[in-house]
């Protein structure tokens, strides 16, 4: 049947989440619940993965009427974006494995971990507007359950943050879905744009008004300003896993629907020159350097790392803003390897707490010599996010930086570089001090570092991580094969 594969990419999970929560052998053994969600993910990666190899193809669900179409699309897009879903959600659900036993209601947990990746994976391959916004508040709503997790104060304040947040910033992007809609010539996703310039309802200035207002909203979930205060409150108080897919995969939920609305919906030519694409790009660099300010005086390692999302999703979106060919290719490797770097992040976060119980910057001082393999492989993603050669955030940052001197925006063709400079020294600044006292620092609360126990992270959570660190050095080392399908995009694009 044409189009089956797109729906078993979303009901593949959504069933394995519901299984979860009613069949009571999966709730009362651990090691079966444990390998039954493992196969759904794997599933999940292949079907995900033949649809990549698959010709663009798309599926109409149903019609709500004839202007209002659910559809679901598989492109270059969607396969970028899905393939990124499904490969994290899947390494950091096998660190779930050992690291959610010292956590308490574990089947609730693993339930709205496959949902949720069920929603996101529906959001990546959307075929039109009402579609996307549909899959994308339905992801926010079940995804809300992994910050509320531990069920206190902190957690289901944050919850309830994040939640507002997330509905506000959604409701703005439903505006521009109010008002686009009429003016398109086609309500389906179409490389380029559709948007009728030559029978618009309302004017262009209005529309710029709304498209403003729309692109802010969605950026909500990107975490930018200045639509960013849920993000440093609900990532560090869900489960180290959980933090990990919030911050590297959910934030690209925002970038996501961004995407779509310039390149398939608007068309980035309508954008650029204007006042608007100026606002955006005032937010996005505002948004790099004020999240790597934050991060520095962050003690907690968790809230340090969300920060860090903040600054590093939004050189994303700089790429994005910019509309240029190069810092496209830029901001797509920047999805890449931030997912890559902040999910090990997230990971290693979560060995050390399961391992220690220390959850603060300034106790990690000789950390390093009793957990070495951890804290090598948390330098090692830490130096990506810097920008360090050869790992993979050197050559996105590189492009978005190469993209930006090279186009013709005033101002912002050496603002934009000049902000990721300094954000990178202010990364290393807040990254690389604690790895280094993590192995150097001599005495722990009185106490000299080489009487104290090791604790290294088990096979099970160091195979994520290593992973994950491993594609940071050999996609960085050989982007190539990157390269060339973001330039083809490009190129299809602009």
């Amino acid at each position: 049947m044409e189009g089956l594969l797109l729906i078993i990419a979303i009901v593949l999970p959504i069933v394995g989440g519901i299984l979860v929560f009613l069949v009571p052998w999966l709730n009362e053994n651990r090691k079966d619940r444990s390998a039954f969600v493992f196969a759904v993910m794997m599933l999940e990666c292949i079907v995900v993965s033949l649809i990549t190899l698959d010709s663009p193809r798309r599926l109409v669900l149903f019609e709500i009427t004839s202007h209002l179409p659910i559809a679901l699309l598989s492109d270059s897009t969607s396969s970028v974006f899905s393939l990124i879903v499904a490969l994290m959600w899947t390494v950091s659900g096998f660190f779930s494995f050992r690291y959610m036993q010292h956590e308490q209601n574990e089947r609730s947990y693993y339930g709205f971990y496959l949902l949720t990746l069920g929603s996101l994976m529906a959001l990546t391959l959307s075929g039109t507007m009402v579609t996307m916004y549909l899959f994308f508040e339905m992801m926010t709503f079940i995804s809300v359950p992994l910050v509320l997790h531990t069920r206190t104060k902190e957690a289901v304040a944050a919850g309830i943050k994040y939640l507002i947040y997330s509905v506000a910033g959604a409701t703005m992007g439903l505006l521009g879905i109010f008002v686009l809609t009429p003016n398109l010539t086609t309500p389906y996703f179409v490389m380029g744009g559709s948007l009728n310039l030559q029978a618009l309802t309302i004017s262009q200035e209005a529309l710029l008004v709304v498209i403003f207002i729309t692109l802010l909203g969605f950026a909500t979930k990107a975490g930018m300003f200045p639509m960013h205060g849920w993000l440093p409150t609900a990532h560090p108080v869900a489960p180290a896993p959980a933090s990990a897919v919030l911050s590297g995969v959910i934030t690209k939920a925002g970038v996501f629907c961004i995407f779509q609305m310039i390149f398939y919906v608007i068309g980035p030519d309508f954008i650029r020159g204007t006042w608007v694409q100026t606002a955006l790009l005032i937010c996005a660099t505002i948004t790099v350097f004020m999240g790597s300010m934050l991060a520095i005086d962050e003690k907690m390692l968790k809230k340090r790392l969300a920060y860090s999302s903040i600054s590093q999703v939004s050189y994303v979106l700089c790429g994005l803003f910019m509309l240029d060919k190069t810092t496209f290719g830029g901001a797509l490797l920047q999805l890449v390897f931030h997912a890559l770097a902040k999910n090990a992040l997230f990971l290693c976060a979560g060995a050390i707490i399961y391992k220690t119980g220390l959850q603060r910057v300034d106790e990690m001082q000789g950390l390093g010599r009793r957990m070495p393999v951890t804290m090598g492989l948390f330098i090692l993603c830490a130096l990506s996010l810097v920008g360090i050669p050869p790992l993979g955030g050197f050559i996105s940052k590189w492009y978005i930086a190469e993209g930006a001197l090279g186009s013709s925006m005033p101002v912002f063709s050496w603002l934009v570089p000049v902000v990721l400079l300094i954000s990178a020294l202010l990364t290393a600044g807040y990254l690389l001090p604690p790895s280094i006292m993590a192995f150097f620092g001599g005495m722990v609360d009185g106490e000299a570092v080489s009487t104290l126990s090791r604790a290294e992270s088990s096979t099970v959570m160091l195979v994520p991580i290593a992973l994950l660190a491993l594609a940071l050095l050999v996609l960085g080392s050989m982007p190539a094969a990157l390269i060339d399908a973001f330039s083809g995009m490009a190129n299809l694009l602009f």
